[in-house]
């Protein structure tokens, strides 16, 4: 199997540290390393070297090469622009079906906590099994802990089996993103779980899944794969053309919520996994200290609880009387909000961008 770690993404719900030109998963959120080396530290104890890629959008791409200066280009998949997950997989999937059209592949967002990393690299490996045995697709749910409007639910029925301590399920549907309420339901009724993005499958597989869901797509990246055979005999390799008329969608809006349900398998991931998303689920990971707050730099806390509070170097950040709150301040933008709106922090992007307040996006 191989594993793509997917490095193109903003994590604008973490601004006003995350930004365009330096998102989340090159920051040191939650331990002394940036988010994308944990993600590759932790590949390494089940993947070769040679069986990881990086996937990421071409405004990045110098970033990720800084922090791994020696990686080969042919294992470093760059899209041409940033369209969102239904294009950066599928660009992955017409390159990699080229040369090994039926190894199992896996997507592995770059910036997620993980627990329990030896029950993570099993489930990886079941999940390699079951592609081989059955030819389904294969994605990994966690078990909801509150009523997200930001993640995807997968709905889960009959418990198949339990191999090597990992349970499977089939596939029931899938939902993108719902409002809080039918979030709410989900959670009560027990049978859905966050979809965490960690699709499997084979290049081969993959691409017909857009032949057959999103064929506009498909017919895109076929030329995409015409475009990369001729640059082996001389010709100029140029994807910008084809991949700027591919729609912005998420690849569960594009194919997974059409897919029958006999071809997929879903496998619970209850390994200590949080998205890290925005910063009140990041308060409640990293939350251990006294009165439940979470600090970075220097900063007086009085009579302030559960709440999280980020000071840059040289400054120094007071609150007082404070409950719930979070404070984020890097020199250039100051975020002040409670810790429950955390979750509508990309509102403030969008208000930057019709106020052309560009260089603190």
């Amino acid at each position: 199997m191989k594993a793509i770690i997917m490095a193109g993404g903003t994590g604008t719900r973490l601004w006003p540290m995350s930004r365009e030109s330096k998102p989340k998963q090159f920051f040191e959120l939650v331990s002394d390393e940036p988010l994308i080396l944990e993600t590759y530290r932790r590949l390494l104890k089940f993947f070769p070297k040679e069986k990881i890629y990086f996937s990421v959008s071409a405004p990045l791409a110098e970033m990720l090469g800084a922090h791994f200066p020696d990686w080969p280009v042919e294992r470093m998949i760059i899209e041409p622009e940033k369209r969102d997950t239904g294009p950066a997989m599928g660009f992955v999937a017409a390159i990699l079906e080229l040369d090994d059209p039926d190894e199992p592949i896996i997507f592995i967002p770059s910036d997620h906590f993980i627990g329990d990393e030896e029950k993570f690299l099993r489930c990886l490996s079941v999940g390699d099994q079951l592609i081989r045995e059955t030819g389904k697709m294969l994605d990994i749910g966690v078990v909801p802990t509150f009523p997200s409007t930001v993640l995807g639910y997968t709905k889960i029925g009959e418990l198949l089996e339990v191999r090597d301590g990992v349970e499977i399920f089939n596939f029931a549907g899938h939902t993108e993103k719902p409002p809080y309420e039918i979030a709410k339901q989900y959670l009560e009724e027990g049978s859905y779980l966050w979809h965490a993005s960690y699709y499997m499958w084979t290049p081969r597989k993959f691409m017909e899944a857009f032949e057959n869901y999103a064929p506009e797509m498909a017919e895109i990246f076929r030329g995409i794969q015409a475009v990369a055979v001729g640059a082996h005999h001389g010709a100029p390799q140029r994807f910008d053309v084809l991949y700027s008329r591919l729609p912005k969608i998420s690849f569960d809006y594009a194919v997974t919520e059409k897919m029958a349900p006999t071809d997929v398998l879903i496998i619970k991931g209850d390994f200590g996994w949080s998205d890290i998303g925005a910063w009140d689920t990041l308060h409640d990971r990293l939350s251990t200290e006294e009165n439940n707050n979470v600090t970075k730099g220097r900063s007086i806390l009085i009579d302030t609880e559960n709440s999280l509070i980020y000071a840059p170097e040289g400054k120094t950040v007071a609150v007082l009387g404070m409950k719930d709150i979070v404070v984020v301040d890097t020199g250039d933008a100051l975020l002040v909000c409670p810790k429950s709106e955390a979750q509508r922090v990309k509102e403030i992007i969008s208000q930057l961008k019709e106020n052309n307040f560009h260089d603190v996006l």
